[in-house]
């Protein structure tokens, strides 16, 4: 943890869920944290809750905000990128248009970011992008999201040979119990104790488990163009 002390880090998503879960560890190690959402009432909450942090509003997929967020950091140590949501259907009954929302918050927002981090990335630095279970394990219905999360990876590894020395890594979280599951309702419990069910331990994942997995991505200097499954094994099962 001391090799991020005083390091900036820039969240994308940072205001719940396993992007709030690293802020919290990583401002518990030193490091100075600036958290990026769309609400501005749920970063203050959030930057509260960690004992501070700098807060910018804006919509990863809408690239003037995300550069007029970044415009005025400084130096941006360790960028994170966790932003992103559901944007399923099956293609004989969707939008294409809906369908392409998966692609555009994935990889379009991940680009935008880096695009508008990367000339304050000093060559020590990184970039930690999210991808998921569904890269190995696509579902019906989920065919776009799957597509972006496999492409994510794929960006990243090019990204780490085209941006080199900085790091380009991904951490691919499998199910885990964050507030992106809400817009279930009352079948929130039931869904991830089915899910649960089908993993070797039989338990889902807990963000502040993803978010340890981030900061050894973060602040190991020999980890490159890699992809970190936290999964719990869902991707063999």
């Amino acid at each position: 943890m001391s090799k991020l002390q005083d390091a900036h880090i820039v969240i994308f998503g940072g205001s719940s869920g396993i992007g709030l879960a690293t802020a919290a560890a990583a401002k518990a190690g030193g490091a100075q944290i600036t958290l990026i959402g769309r609400s501005a009432e749920r970063l203050d909450t959030a930057a509260s809750n960690i004992g501070g942090a700098r807060t910018r509003v804006a919509d990863i997929t809408n690239r003037s905000e995300v550069e007029a967020a970044l415009s005025d950091l400084g130096r941006i140590d360790h960028l994170l990128v966790t932003a992103g949501g559901f944007a399923g259907g099956e293609m004989r009954r969707s939008d294409p248009d809906v369908l392409f929302r998966a692609i555009k918050v994935v990889i379009g927002g991940a680009l935008y970011a880096i695009g508008a981090a990367l000339a304050a990335i000093p060559p020590s630095g990184s970039i930690v992008l999210t991808g998921g279970l569904l890269s190995d394990r696509p579902g019906a219905g989920m065919a776009a999201l799957s597509a972006a999360v496999r492409g994510i990876e794929a960006l990243a590894v090019g990204l780490a040979l085209e941006l080199k020395p900085i790091r380009v890594n991904v951490v691919s979280p499998g199910f885990v119990d964050t507030p992106q599951y809400d817009l279930l309702g009352e079948a929130r419990g039931r869904f991830l104790a089915e899910q649960a069910r089908k993993l070797p331990r039989a338990q889902i994942g807990r963000a502040e488990e993803v978010a340890d997995a981030i900061l050894l991505l973060l602040g190991n200097a020999y980890i490159n163009g890699e992809v970190l499954h936290i999964d719990g094994g869902g991707r063999f099962v």
